[in-house]
């Protein structure tokens, strides 16, 4: 691709600009860091090799004041002399403190310093005996012991060592300052350079703005042709769209006619047969032998059967069609509701149910009074032996995918099942048992599944045979989908 070609596709063009930026702004951040770095230790260093200088002359000073009021108060004997020497002995005490404490840059300058104090320390030693003589009324003796030379070798000991601490120090000094000023002069380099760069960077910025100017108004003008064309394959789709969501809504109210009818015409036959076993058993019964009246009995019950299962299927049929608009539902007394329509069923089998916080939800609420009455009727019916059943609903809100969820429990202590059939269980018709052991169509859990799926959730179950099964509800508690669809299908009816 020719470099006119790259220049113009804007993308190119704006990460050339951002790595170009990126280099400068890292190249100027590390010379001024090492500027400022470089500066802020030369400051440093400054500063330390001026405190030791300045606590040397302190010292120094100490050493001569308590010196000078020795030499005064032996000379002339007056105590107005020792107010001078006391002052510097108890100052040198915190002096020589601060003294120790000293850091020196210069090689071997700790050596020097410490052989310093031990000679202050000596020189100390020296005042304070000759004054203890005088005040004992020896004067002869503390000045024969001055005459002795040795207080005056210890000072030029001392003087000649601080001498020679501050001479190295001081060159260190000056040293610094030559690092200081070639510090500086190579930050105005340093900042001499970053303008120009910047300059640069600002005229590359113009020219890149301005090619990409032009290329937005040709571009512009090509999305403005798409967006047209695209607009009326929108407009298109959309009409198809709506042209299919009619045929769908059609197509469901025709379906949902059709079962009306269905289960009409089917219940009709049905209702003959129950009618006229019904004749056959009270007006027959003495014709027919045992084997008749067990035929007659079969034929009813397999009339009752076919009847519930055509209520059940409609009913399985309308649970999307025949919805109710979704509204906020307070499922505490929702279930005690479903518990009092259940009341003689727990009565019967003396089943306790226990019963956490629940939520108040967004849903329909004829269908949540379903779906209850369904998992708790069947948590009553397929208990075990002898054993009382015990039902626990609870509830906890549960984050997935960036979504808060409803999560609603239901676990009993019946007979429960393997766990390869937790997915058969919602299929219509599928059943586990036979069906003189326990009674029922096979739809309800089928149906339990539809009403959840239809609230934007799903329903599962995890059980362990002999031991019970729990049913896990999700619903999510923020769905602008399912009021859609609540609204939707209220708005068919």
């Amino acid at each position: 691709m020719p470099i006119k070609r790259l220049f113009e596709n804007s993308v190119f063009s704006w990460v050339v600009i951002t790595t170009i930026i990126i280099v400068m702004i890292i190249i100027n951040g590390v010379l001024a860091m090492k500027t400022i770095e470089d500066l802020s230790t030369t400051q440093s260093s400054l500063y330390n090799t001026g405190d030791v200088i300045i606590e040397l002359d302190d010292l120094h000073n100490l050493v001569l004041m308590a010196e000078t009021g020795q030499r005064g108060y032996l000379l002339t004997e007056i105590p107005e002399y020792l107010t001078p020497y006391e002052d510097a002995i108890s100052r040198l005490s915190e002096q020589l403190i601060d003294t120790k404490k000293l850091h020196s840059e210069v090689p071997e300058q700790a050596k020097r310093i410490a052989s310093l104090i031990r000679l202050v320390e000596q020189k100390v030693h020296e005042l304070k005996i000759t004054i203890e003589l005088a005040l004992a009324n020896e004067e002869k003796s503390a000045l024969k012991l001055v005459m002795t030379g040795t207080g005056r070798d210890l000072y030029k000991e001392l003087r000649a060592e601080l001498e020679h601490i501050k001479i190295l120090e001081i060159n260190h000094r000056n040293t610094l300052f030559a690092i200081l000023s070639t510090v500086e002069r190579e930050a105005k380099v340093t900042f001499a350079i970053s303008g120009i760069t910047s300059a640069l960077l600002l005229l590359g910025l113009a020219f890149f703005a301005r090619l990409n100017a032009k290329n937005e108004v040709r571009y512009r003008q090509q999305l403005e042709q798409q967006n047209d064309v695209l607009a009326e394959k929108v407009a298109m789709r959309t009409k198809e769209l709506t042209l299919y969501s009619d045929e769908l809504s059609r197509s469901n109210r025709e379906l949902e006619d059709f079962a009306f009818v269905a289960s009409h015409d089917l219940q009709e036959p049905l209702r003959k047969i129950r009618a006229f076993g019904d004749r056959l058993q009270s007006q027959y019964a003495q014709l027919l032998d045992e084997k008749g009246a067990d035929y007659i009995n079969r034929m009813k019950n397999a009339a009752e059967r076919m009847s519930n299962l055509i209520n059940d299927l409609l009913e399985f049929s309308r649970i999307s069609t025949r919805g109710k608009p979704f509204t906020n539902v307070q499922l505490q007394p929702l279930i005690e509701s479903t518990l009092d329509d259940l009341e003689i069923s727990i009565e019967e089998s003396d089943a306790k149910i226990l019963l956490s916080d629940l939520p108040t939800i967004n849903a329909d609420p004829s269908q949540m009074h379903h779906l209850f009455i369904n998992l708790i009727s069947n948590a009553i019916k397929f208990r075990q032996v002898d054993i009382k059943p015990i039902i626990k609903i609870n509830y906890y809100q549960e984050q997935a995918a960036l979504e808060q969820w409803h999560i609603i429990t239901v676990a009993d202590n019946g007979i429960g099942f393997e766990q390869e059939f937790a997915d058969k269980i919602f299929v219509p018709f599928q059943r586990l048992h036979a069906r003189t052991e326990y009674k029922g169509t096979g739809i309800g859990l089928a149906i339990c599944r539809r009403i959840v799926e239809r609230h934007g959730g799903k329903i599962s179950a995890t059980s362990i045979l002999g031991e019970g099964t729990q049913f896990r509800i999700e619903i999510p508690v923020e769905n602008a989908l399912i009021n859609l669809i609540g609204e939707n299908t209220h708005a068919q009816q």
